[in-house]
């Protein structure tokens, strides 16, 4: 598989995000606030990365039956509690090729590579990829004819995904630095894109879903894992930071998925509910967050759960 160029005209991924009058209103507070948020998400899954390259290999590991719950995608998985979103995501037996840490570090709330349907040959995109279990993973679908790149901002992960690609032993996969709101990759170049918990962490979602847009080839694949919400959230709750992290707070509500998928041109946009968030479930993500853990759980619980999104670039453009 041909290497593909960066594309000429990407900014460095620490510059803030264009917030001119070409681009955006002159007194448009959006910028500041994504450039904030980036930072943030930056330096929790950038400690999350460490900690998992820290721990000591003989270092006991909390598991169920389909391998570690002990995940950095909630707010609870901060102080190494069970994390409802994060926990039972891979079928038996489907991350046994794969190096420990790779699963260790799993932050998402669904299986895209696996929902995704991905074929041989294919070129495929995991924007915000962390440690790489999705990269992995999807590299093994399309095998040495195709080729899986993971896209992340945070320099800790990206060090993690690419040790845990040497370590597994996965050529066909490649790790660029770079923001998901600015792709580095060229238009009309790849087949699939696949995210897992990542697109609600953006400032700037309207953005991330144009650079998806733009670099699907004709009749290519929009086909993530996210945290989708059914109906509105506390305003308290939006307000959370630490929840936000936690990929809660920042959840589009299902409706709004599809109109911005269908803003950009996308076509045949759906969301599928895969997990709904109970009560419990609630009240631990909710833990550490200084809200009154009891009424915002019993708001949130039902309404808030892991969906899969699919969308298609129309063949014709």
């Amino acid at each position: 598989m041909p290497e593909l160029p960066l594309a000429p005209s990407m900014p460095d991924s620490n510059a803030a995000a264009c917030c001119g009058p070409e681009c955006c209103p002159p007194d448009s507070a959006a910028a500041p606030a994504a450039e904030s948020l980036a930072i943030t998400v930056r330096e929790k899954y950038g400690a999350a990365a460490q900690r998992v390259m820290n721990r000591p290999p003989d270092a006991a590991v909390k598991t169920d039956c389909c391998g570690p719950v002990n995940s950095c995608c909630g707010a609870a998985a901060f102080d190494g509690t069970v994390d409802p979103i994060t926990a039972n995501l891979y079928m038996r037996g489907e991350t046994d090729a794969l190096p420990e840490a790779a699963v260790l570090a799993s932050l998402g709330c669904g299986n895209p590579a696996a929902l995704a349907e991905l074929r041989d040959g294919e070129v495929v995109l995991d924007l915000g990829s962390g440690g790489g279990i999705d990269v992995l993973l999807s590299a093994r679908r399309v095998g040495a004819r195709g080729k899986a790149y993971g896209l992340d901002m945070t320099d800790e992960m990206l060090e993690l995904a690419r040790r845990n690609a040497k370590d597994a032993g996965v050529t066909n996969v490649e790790f660029l630095r770079g923001r998901i709101e600015e792709i580095p990759l060229p238009s009309n170049s790849v087949d699939v894109i696949i995210s897992n918990c990542v697109i609600n962490l953006s400032g700037d979602k309207r953005r991330v879903i144009a650079e998806a847009f733009r670099v699907l080839k004709p009749g290519g694949r929009f086909a993530v894992s996210d945290v989708v919400v059914q109906g509105e959230l506390p305003a308290d709750v939006k307000r959370s930071m630490e929840l936000w992290i936690g990929c809660v707070a920042g959840a589009l509500q299902d409706t709004e998925f599809t109109s911005l998928l269908a803003d950009a041109g996308f076509e045949s946009a759906t969301v599928e509910m895969t997990r709904i968030y109970e009560i419990e479930d609630a009240r631990t993500f909710l833990a550490n967050t200084g809200l009154d853990v009891d009424r915002v759980a019993a708001e949130v619980a039902g309404r808030v759960g892991a969906a899969f999104v699919r969308a298609a670039k129309p063949r014709a453009q």
